[in-house]
């Protein structure tokens, strides 16, 4: 009877071990740009707390129909800084959990070396048949390169080559598969700890465009989970911070 005891305690022991009162899982929606620094972010985050983190990358016009909709996410990390403000006045988010964890650049890129000029003349060549864009009307980046070259003042004159993708990602991945020679993507998805991962891009002036003001807001499912005050928390520690700008964004 003792032994059985015994093993009763020291079972519970090892669950409560394995299973801390702390940890909790929360399901989060990011921006498709922040991709990789949020899987970097999210695996020390994991480590350091015991938290786990489901994440879920798209457009944040997506995201946003896919919450007003009844999506069990518990954090927004927005490409944009509208759409937070918009759910916390609908009564989806929690009031002041918004703030910007990040500025985006926006950048034309190419998967050739030595194809884009620094200047963004390639533009204007008559050889580029396809540029790669996104979603202007679900991504922030999507919606900053219309602006952008409706201030160069080529879209008209572009609309017959321009290939649209539903988010960032597939942007990339147009230009990446050769159906489009270049594309307007975030700096962070070809950029890397001071240098260009491959190919050749230019950085668009940002006078441009609107400043990518990209922002998290604590949902109102959320607001019972305590990982999701700590992460929003971590993003402005000094280590996540190190993390966004290896990938070229401005804090």
């Amino acid at each position: 009877m003792k032994s059985f005891k015994l093993f009763s305690t020291l079972w519970t022991a090892l669950l409560v071990i394995a299973n801390p009162a702390h940890a909790d899982e929360i399901s989060i929606a990011v921006a498709a740009n922040f991709t990789a620094p949020m899987q970097a972010i999210a695996a020390d985050f994991e480590k350091g707390s015991g938290h786990k983190l489901a994440l879920s990358f798209g457009s944040t016009g997506k995201f946003y129909a896919q919450i007003k909709n009844g999506a069990p996410f518990e954090l927004l990390l927005a490409a944009d800084d509208e759409t937070p403000a918009r759910l916390i006045k609908e009564g989806n988010a929690v009031a002041n959990s918004q703030f910007t964890y990040a500025i985006g650049k926006l950048v034309l890129w190419s998967a050739k070396p030595g194809l884009v000029d620094d200047k963004g003349s390639v533009l204007k060549r008559a050889d580029i048949s396809h540029i790669a864009y996104c979603n202007p009307k679900l991504a922030p980046y999507g919606a900053a390169a219309v602006e952008a070259m409706k201030s160069l003042a080529l879209f008209e004159s572009l609309q017959a080559k321009l290939v649209e993708g539903e988010n960032i990602t597939q942007a990339h991945q147009f230009v990446v598969s050769g159906n489009a020679e270049i594309g307007f993507i975030a700096l962070s998805q070809v950029y890397k700890n001071g240098k260009v991962n491959e190919g050749s891009l230019w950085i668009v002036p940002s006078q441009l465009y609107s400043p990518i003001r990209q922002d998290v807001v604590i949902l109102d499912k959320g607001k019972s989970h305590a990982a999701a005050a700590e992460l929003a928390k971590y993003l402005k520690s000094d280590k996540a911070k190190a993390v966004i700008r290896s990938y070229g964004y401005e804090l």
